[in-house]
């Protein structure tokens, strides 16, 4: 099965978690990049900003895919939590990619709770079959056990 694993990361949680499954099932990988950087740089700032591109809906200028979500059997599409719900840079990829037909597995990298993510990432992509959803906190807190946990997980989703 051809897999391509799709991610946004602002802070590198959802990386980590993206490439460490990469890695131990052989998948193609891809990060989903914003045009600009989140205004706001580092600390408190990002935080303000990212909550204002949620909470108004917006969809940042992403840069172009190198691979085609269309070509692939399976998609693991990742996403840190912002505000309860996925991040802005998501509502653009699903704006500007449209599958159907595919398998596809959900997972979210946060601090505290998923609020609604998967929920809403699922309402997005509701024209394929959902074959697991899973999430992360703080995956740099324990990494070692995180990344086992996640790369256990994506196993299990090609057997």
């Amino acid at each position: 099965m051809k897999t391509l694993i799709l991610f946004y990361s602002l802070e590198g949680n959802t990386r980590l978690i993206a490439q460490s499954m990469a890695e131990a099932i052989g998948a193609d990988i891809e990060e989903i990049k914003t045009e600009k950087d989140l205004a706001g740089g580092k600390g408190l700032g990002k935080y303000f900003w990212g909550g204002k591109q949620v909470m108004m809906k917006e969809k940042p200028a992403i840069k172009s895919l190198e691979k085609d979500p269309k070509d692939y059997d399976l998609i693991i599409l990742g996403t840190p939590v912002w505000a309860g719900t996925f991040a802005p840079a998501l509502r653009t990829f699903f704006g500007e990619h449209k599958f159907s037909g595919k398998k596809v597995a959900l997972f979210y990298t946060c601090s505290s709770g998923p609020g609604g993510t998967i929920a809403k990432m699922k309402k997005e992509l509701a024209n394929n079959s959902f074959i697991g959803e899973t999430g992360y906190v703080s995956p740099f807190k324990d990494k070692e056990k995180i990344i086992g946990q996640a790369t256990d997980w994506a196993m299990s989703l090609i057997v």
